[in-house]
């Protein structure tokens, strides 16, 4: 009787370990991702809504930062491992933090720039350098005035952009470092003489009736916003990078192929769930439709190192000689970062042998 019992509870035991393991193995995992508030957000945002993290296999946490410098700036704290943000704090944190750019988010050149009201001297000069003829302001204009700016951003590349299409450079303005709310609400009220904003902050600016002086892609530049990874941990994991890429080109594959104007309801929720902050079906129309999006197929392509530099590592090593040049970075720095091979196809690669994508 009780070798019997002994016998029924080691098997009752073996059953519930063997369901334990199991379990265990279908459990997905946590990866911690970052952030800022804008459009690429949204897609990962989306696509946990959805549950295709888990269809996955992963568990996906979204942290918010307020600017692409003080996310790169918590990676060596752990607090994330994958995430998207500007190709500029990217640079900095391959040069810092060894972080790779494992994809493309979307384009951000139509929706960085640099904002002055509309009795600002600046706006009164168009086409000063004949070879941007949208660009307003002039050097007399321009030169020793002061921009409110979130510095080593997309938008500093901005604010530098246009300074160099003017003949100028940032030493020869006053530029104050905000994050970007704050760089809006001080010049609504009536602090500096121009702002540089990125979207969808420089919507607002549109509806306060603030001119656009110069936007990164008017000025002849490109710049895209970066699916990022610390490489310690992608080298360690190159299957969940895979697995992260998978979900957020799965987002990418709903951008391209649904009607926009569908997807504003989502938006609008998505600004104020998980921003906090609270926009027009106008604004998050405009927002979805200036942001153009990759898939995988035009991501290999962008990626495609086999015949020389990519296109991926093309920008980002302009980026680098462009900051160097105007010395925010060291030519030492430059030499380090300034052929943009940190910028890999490795993980759209495995995205297939992961799970298939279609």
């Amino acid at each position: 009787m009780f070798k019997k019992l002994t016998a029924g509870i080691l098997a009752a035991v073996f059953c519930l370990a063997m369901g334990a393991m199991a379990f265990a193995a279908d459990k997905p995992v946590k990866l911690r991702t970052a952030w800022l508030d804008e459009h690429e957000a949204f897609l990962m945002w989306y696509a946990t809504e959805k549950g295709w993290d888990e269809e996955a296999g992963l568990d996906v946490e979204m942290l918010l930062f307020s600017s692409g410098m003080d996310m790169i700036n918590a990676l060596p704290a752990g607090e994330w491992s994958v995430g998207a943000t500007g190709a500029v704090p990217t640079m900095m944190g391959a040069l810092r933090y060894d972080v790779e750019v494992v994809a493309n988010g979307n384009d951000e050149s139509f929706c960085n720039c640099v904002m002055v009201r509309p009795d600002s001297p600046i706006a009164k000069v168009k086409g000063y350098n004949k070879d941007f003829p949208d660009v307003l302001g002039s050097p007399e204009t321009v030169k020793g005035k002061t921009f409110l700016c979130t510095t080593v951003s997309s938008a500093h590349f901005a604010l530098s952009s246009w300074l160099k299409v003017l003949g100028l450079k940032d030493s020869d303005v006053v530029i104050k470092n905000m994050d970007q709310a704050q760089a809006l609400s001080a010049f609504e009220k009536g602090i500096g003489d121009g702002v540089a904003l990125w979207a969808p902050h420089m919507y607002k600016g549109e509806e306060l009736g603030w001119k656009i002086a110069g936007t990164v892609k008017n000025c002849g530049e490109g710049l895209p916003i970066v699916v990022v990874a610390d490489k310690k941990f992608a080298d360690a994991n190159p299957e969940t990078v895979a697995a992260f890429l998978s979900v957020y080109l799965r987002a990418v594959d709903m951008l391209q192929n649904e009607p926009l104007e569908s997807l504003v309801p989502e938006y609008q929720r998505f600004f104020l769930e998980w921003v906090g902050k609270e926009y027009s079906a106008d604004i998050a129309l405009k927002d979805l439709q200036t942001h153009p999006v990759y898939n995988l197929k035009e991501q290999l392509a962008l990626f495609d190192a086999s015949k020389g530099q990519s296109q991926a590592q093309r920008w980002q090593g302009n980026l680098a000689h462009f900051f160097a040049g105007i010395g925010r970075i060291t030519d030492k720095e430059c030499e380090k970062v300034g052929d943009g091979k940190y910028a890999t196809d490795k993980y759209l690669k495995l995205i297939k042998e992961v799970k298939p994508y279609k």
